[in-house]
């Protein structure tokens, strides 16, 4: 179940209710059992009444003796049409009548042949009966408005270590950083149990991160040495005068694999150690520059295809400076992509002054399917070539990391077309 209603305010409304069930109840409680006891005190003392005149007055022929505040009716049980109207249809027993804007105890009963109404005037105890709801009314109405504003406080109360356990946990942004556990500041409840819990979790977190990063760094960093051995010994093997040319095929693959998982290595191993784009040391270059070396690198493999290169570098691309490995790695990524899903058509290479284009006729991306594909291990539809689904998704997060934007859309072609914005950098010299 959501709750849109904040703790404090769900405590408050807790208490608030509680109070008009109870006191609801309470007051109702008390206005029946003044009613009941009335009518059963009043009933009885008019039912002693009503005997005492008739077998001890009316029986030896003399008049009832009434106290002031009382009137006696009685007529024989075949006349008791005489009666006034509003006393005619009373039932036996205990009622409540009015008349002439006074109000009356009336009991009824049917004595040695004849039928006795007798009235007791109650107009003053009427008043402090409806002075005596009143005031259980302004009593329950008070302790409503009490009990709202003792549960603000106690709610205040109840939930600041709540609201304290909340802030510190916001405040731990660096979660690798060594810092003291929240649990030995909270009493043993469910509070306690609480920054225990948020404890557990920084704690497998923390361990988590770092087996990530330090898995990364190490991988990264001891698969330098076999991919230096295999450029080396693919330069050696470009160098040989007498290399077969069905061999030049193969050679040419494998050095550029071995290049790209080079690139590859240094991107995952600046990820690791870069937190943004703190990393003051990190090579920079102009966008142009990296456009001018990532043609280089895939314009042959593009003619190779039988696909035109189209490259167009704005004059401002050479004013601005970024964090090479990262934007080499994303340019890369994107041309790679475009060449594995590209049959026929062109490849284009936009830069201008804060940002570029990649560009293709290939067979494009459903809208639907769009936001999925920059998902590890996601390929598209008609995948090619030997990707693993990885290169979009770590274009992504080498974008979020350095705050760039990268938006996938349709080319004029029907293929893809990614845009990718890299913000403001460091002017170059």
């Amino acid at each position: 179940m959501e709750y849109h209603l904040s703790l404090s305010r769900r405590i408050v409304i807790a208490f608030v209710l509680m109070t008009f069930l109870v006191g609801g109840v309470f007051s109702l409680g008390i206005v029946a059992v003044v009613h009941t006891v009335e009518e059963r005190l009043i009933s009885t003392d008019l039912h002693n009444e009503l005997e005492r005149m008739v077998q001890r007055d009316m029986r030896r022929g003399g008049q009832p003796v009434l106290d002031p505040d009382m009137r006696l009716y009685f007529v024989p049980l075949a006349e008791v049409a005489q009666l006034p109207a509003h006393l005619r249809d009373l039932p036996a027993g205990f009622s409540e009548v009015e008349e002439d804007q006074q109000y009356f105890y009336a009991y009824v009963a049917e004595l040695e042949g004849n039928h006795f109404v007798l009235l007791q005037n109650q107009s003053d105890f009427e008043a402090r009966e409806r002075l005596l709801y009143k005031v259980v009314l302004i009593g329950f109405l008070i302790s409503v408005a009490l009990a709202w504003l003792l549960g603000w406080a106690l709610a205040r109360r109840v939930i600041a270590p709540v609201v304290r356990l909340a802030r510190q946990v916001r405040r731990r942004d660096q979660i690798l950083d060594v810092t003291p556990p929240l649990a030995p500041d909270y009493a043993k409840d469910e509070v306690g149990e609480l920054a225990g819990a948020f404890d557990d979790a920084l704690n497998r977190l923390r361990a988590a991160l770092a087996r990530e990063r330090l898995f990364t760094s190490d991988v990264s960093h001891e698969l330098r040495t076999p991919l230096m051995v295999i450029n080396s010994s693919c330069e050696l093997l470009e160098a040989t005068p007498d290399l077969p040319p069905r061999a030049k095929g193969p050679l040419e693959r494998m050095t550029r694999a071995a290049r790209e998982m080079q690139e590859l290595v240094q991107t995952f191993l600046a990820l690791a150690r870069n937190q943004g784009d703190s990393d003051t040391q990190a090579p920079r270059a102009t966008l142009a520059e990296v456009a001018r070396r990532q043609t280089q690198e895939w314009q042959a493999a593009v003619e190779a295809k039988g696909l035109q290169w189209r490259l167009s570098v704005a004059p401002e691309a050479e004013r601005l400076l970024w964090h090479e490995p990262f934007l080499r790695s994303v340019m890369s990524n994107l041309l790679r992509n475009a060449l594995h899903y590209t049959e026929r058509g062109y490849i284009s290479l936009q830069v201008g002054a804060a940002g570029f284009v990649v560009e293709d006729s290939g067979v494009g991306i459903p809208e639907e399917q769009r936001e999925a594909m920059f998902q590890p291990f996601v390929r598209g539809a008609e995948g090619r070539g030997e990707g693993l689904g990885l290169g979009l998704s770590l274009v992504r997060r080498i974008c979020q990391l350095q705050g760039w934007s990268v938006t996938l859309g349709d080319s004029a072609a029907g293929g893809c077309r990614f845009d990718i914005d890299l913000g403001n950098e460091r002017v170059a010299d």
